[in-house]
């Protein structure tokens, strides 16, 4: 408990001092914002700054820092390192740059942004690889919700449908009538619920790991045969949106078209992406009381719980929830639970049809013009998920891909930063150094993963520190082109 409330505190601390330095070096002034200049009362809406927080902190959450960081529990105490460092030197500023560098150039999209800066070759495969990955955000976060729906009553495939025509509507509508209206309710359950989960946690003050006593994969010691994941890089794909998530890159726009000052990009942004990173760890201490704990707090009622990490991350939510809040508290906090993904899924979907209508330049104002876009990805994702659900082994697949592709977005995305920064003379580290580790991240899971090349751990490592090498020599030379130019 020690290690979990040193983290708390050093998120904390990292909004107050790192969070104002990084907004210092962006310079945030009284410029007129696009929520202001560009209104259409459809997606350029200017909402008060505590609801664009609210929302902000509900598109990015969805199940990501709940069930990444109960899957990430098996990391151990690990899992505090990343999620505390991850989440203020890489993710908040990510989220925040990307946020706030739409609003310079009137709220576009992330492959407009990448495009300006990395090229219109890249922004080409980026807009591609992006609306791609909405898609999959959209159909994940679909069939994880209307489990624990089904858990409830009525079957799953009943619930799948419902969240689908929700989705429609809610892409379709202008962006105060449901989202403004209702998403800091649900923002306000997935809060509630963090807290109420830390207060037992205060009280109860469990006996757990450390980080100094237990610094590796505890799963892997619990049950060798199965969790066989090293650290790096696997702890780095799995906890995503409790440490950086490239999908907050494609919700910032969003947000970044409802705020009505430049000035409160710091508490809407770092400040969601620090607040997300507190839900994440409170969810990690969770699970390590859940697995580690002893004696563990009586989850063998539930079935496979003495088997470790067999037990799905759903399920622990739903046992825990009912068995630590009481009927009241459950409902609210599966609310937010259930709530998160499918708020998060359906601004994905919106994002994409932003980004699609942004390429083909086409006015969204006129129904017709939107369901020209919404028509083909929401057939798209009824085709991933009929796969899905047809195959054992579906979600898994789907989410491992998600993962990575998550990851890989944000290594774009911290590009197109660094490039930014060193364009506008401003201070470029603290954009190139995580752009430099995800890029390692990455190119090490892909070459490791069984999902992919499946190397060996002797030749993928050294293919990875290879990588990290090019794109160190890569940047030099660029930027020494780049100052020899100007």
């Amino acid at each position: 408990m020690i290690s979990f409330l040193l983290s708390l505190v050093a998120l904390l601390l990292g909004y107050l001092f790192y969070g104002r330095y990084i907004a210092k070096v962006f310079g945030p002034d009284d410029r007129v914002t696009p929520a202001v200049a560009k209104a259409d009362g459809l997606d350029y809406i200017a909402l008060p700054n505590w609801k664009v927080f609210m929302i902000q902190f509900l598109n990015i959450a969805g199940t990501g820092p709940i069930f990444g960081a109960i899957m990430g529990a098996k990391f151990g105490p690990a899992a505090y390192l990343w999620i505390v460092l991850g989440c203020i030197f890489a993710g908040a500023v990510h989220d925040y740059l990307s946020g706030m560098l739409s609003m310079r150039h009137g709220g576009v999209g992330l492959p407009e942004l990448i495009g300006k800066y990395l090229g219109k070759t890249t922004k080409s495969v980026m807009l591609v690889f992006t609306v791609l990955l909405l898609i999959m955000v959209g159909t994940v976060f679909v069939y994880s919700p209307a489990e624990i729906l089904h858990t409830m009553g009525g079957e799953t495939m009943m619930w799948v449908a419902i969240i689908f025509c929700y989705y429609i509507i809610a892409t379709m509508l202008p962006i105060d009538k449901i989202i403004g209206k209702f998403y800091p309710i649900f923002a306000f359950s997935l809060l509630f619920m963090a807290a109420a989960l830390m207060g037992v946690l205060l009280i109860k003050m469990p006996q757990l790991p450390e980080l100094w006593t237990h610094l590796y994969n505890m799963g892997k010691e619990a049950q060798p045969e199965k969790w066989t994941d090293a650290i790096f890089p696997a702890l780095f794909i799995t906890i995503a949106c409790g440490a950086i998530s490239g999908f907050h890159a494609t919700q910032s726009p969003l947000m970044a078209r409802c705020l009505k000052s430049e000035k409160m990009g710091r508490p809407v942004f770092y400040g969601a992406m620090i607040t997300e990173g507190m839900v994440a760890l409170i969810w990690a201490t969770v699970a390590s009381w859940f697995f580690y704990a002893d004696p563990t707090p009586g989850y063998e009622l539930i079935v496979g719980a003495d088997k470790g990490f067999y037990t799905s991350a759903p399920a622990v939510v739903n046992l825990v929830c009912n068995d630590w809040l009481g009927v009241v508290g459950a409902v609210l906090a599966m609310l937010g639970v259930v709530a998160a993904p499918i708020t998060s899924g359906d601004t994905a979907f919106r994002s994409a049809r932003l980004i699609v209508s942004e390429w083909l330049n086409l006015d969204q104002r006129p129904i017709r013009k939107r369901l020209y876009i919404c028509i083909p990805m929401f057939i798209s994702s009824i085709l991933m998920l009929v796969w899905q659900i047809e195959n054992p082994d579906g979600f898994n697949t789907i989410w491992q891909y998600f993962g990575w592709s998550n990851q890989t977005l944000s290594v774009f995305t911290l590009w197109t930063l660094t490039v930014y920064l060193v364009r506008n003379k401003k201070p470029f580290w603290f954009t190139l150094v995580p752009a430099l580790f995800m890029t390692t991240v990455c190119t090490t899971f892909l070459f490791v993963s069984k999902q992919a090349f499946a190397l060996s751990a002797d030749i993928a490592y050294p293919l990875g520190a290879a990588c990290f090498v090019i794109a160190v020599v890569w940047f030099s030379l660029w930027y020494r082109n780049e100052n020899k130019n100007k």
